[in-house]
């Protein structure tokens, strides 16, 4: 492929998925040449991000497994009309009903100052000062395209990440005193356990989630800012779900998180 092929493929596929996600309707086929490499998938979402009007409240992060390289990670944005506060009120998450949906058990940390944009190393102790606040939550994933995770990262990457949707449950109160890696978290999905696990089996945990998102960030040179989330990983993993479903999360058999899946 010539370079200005490239860039034609790149635009068209972000202009797809844009327009599909913005229209509701499905890709049955992806949009163009898949992109091979993490690079090339993140170069779609840069365009994608350019051409979207959406505000960008946080990003999701999940894990690439097996590692392209030496990365085990990747990161898509989360825009502010689908980040939902759970208040006690019920909660419709919607999906793609003809595209990919899944429901994720995640812990969210909140940006309470903003990474130095010139910085691209981290410890995780320096990650871990650079949050306020930790939240329960479920991430919904969900793309146009139904084979989104099949072929690889960069063409997760390419859609966003594969995000649809943030629930914000309730905070942890004493995230800097205890482990979060101790707490067992199950996901249900109509009243049957989907998956069960801690975050001892997630690479470096949480606040390696946010070491690498701040890394991943300069590099890429997008500004993070204070009050944005992080979605750290699916703990239990990706559980496929479809519109009607009731999902559930729970960290510690002491807090939960609730919702139905509707079409998007």
């Amino acid at each position: 492929m010539q370079p200005d092929d490239n860039v034609d493929n790149i635009t068209r596929i972000a202009r797809s998925f844009v327009g599909a996600r913005r229209d509701g309707h499905a890709l049955p086929d992806y949009p163009g040449d898949m992109p091979a490499a993490l690079d090339d998938g993140y170069a779609v979402q840069d365009v994608a991000l350019a051409l979207t009007e959406g505000k960008v409240a946080g990003w999701k992060v999940g894990r690439i497994n097996p590692p392209i390289g030496m990365v085990d990670r990747l990161a898509g944005p989360i825009f502010t009309d689908q980040v939902v506060i759970a208040d006690g009120s019920p909660i419709a998450m919607t999906v793609f009903a003809d595209g990919f949906a899944a429901a994720e058990a995640e812990f969210l940390l909140r940006i309470g100052g903003a990474p130095d944009p010139a910085k691209r190393h981290y410890t995780i102790d320096e990650a871990r000062t650079l949050i306020d606040a930790v939240h329960v939550g479920i991430e919904i994933a969900s793309s146009p395209f139904p084979g989104i995770n099949d072929h690889g990262a960069p063409v997760t990457i390419s859609d966003f990440g594969n995000n649809n949707g943030l629930i914000v449950g309730a905070a942890v109160e004493d995230w800097r005193e205890i482990d979060l890696d101790t707490w067992p978290v199950e996901l249900w999905i109509e009243g049957e356990r989907a998956g069960a696990a801690t975050t001892a089996t997630m690479l470096d945990g949480p606040f390696g989630a946010a070491r690498f998102l701040f890394e991943l960030m300069a590099a890429r040179g997008i500004a993070l800012g204070a009050g944005q989330w992080i979605s750290t990983g699916a703990v239990t993993g990706v559980h496929p779900v479809r519109v009607g479903d009731r999902v559930e999360a729970k960290f510690d058999d002491r807090l939960t998180v609730e919702c139905t899946i509707k079409a998007r």
